[in-house]
């Protein structure tokens, strides 16, 4: 690996507190996800809010940014890494959530996280419900 990269991984991995991967995956129903959505864009950095939503991380910031392209003093919270889509056409899953090491010195956690965004749909990550988990397929054989 070259040193620039070695560098970058090793200074992501340097502000990561918390990285948990939600088993099973919490599903956030067509009503509230349709909710969520939208008040994320409300609350997005580029409209000087604390959330940059992009289609597969949401990221939490302490403050607004300075600008829609500089964020200035802000610091990252935490990311909830979801997929749009799933299991159904509305849903959304939320299958990681990481906490910075900024996050988890001002005492967020991944319930905390998590809640923050599903309060805009009137839930929280123990109130989700969660992905069907399937046993693995048969080996193939011939």
């Amino acid at each position: 690996m070259a040193s620039g990269a070695a560098d970058f991984v090793a200074q992501a991995y340097d502000q990561v507190a918390v990285s948990e991967v939600i088993r099973p995956a919490a599903v956030i129903p067509e009503e509230a996800a349709r909710a969520i959505l939208v008040e994320l864009a409300l609350q997005d950095v580029v409209n000087g809010g604390v959330w940059q939503s992009e289609p597969n991380l949401w990221s939490r910031y302490d403050r607004p940014w300075i600008s829609s392209s500089d964020p200035g003093d802000a610091q990252l919270i935490g990311t909830i890494q979801v997929a749009y889509g799933t299991p159904t056409k509305y849903e959304i899953t939320i299958y990681r959530v990481t906490v910075s090491h900024f996050g988890a010195e001002h005492d967020w956690d991944v319930n905390s996280l998590t809640d923050d965004a599903l309060k805009f749909g009137d839930l929280t990550l123990d109130e989700c419900p969660r992905a069907s988990l399937r046993p693995p397929p048969k080996p193939f054989r011939f």
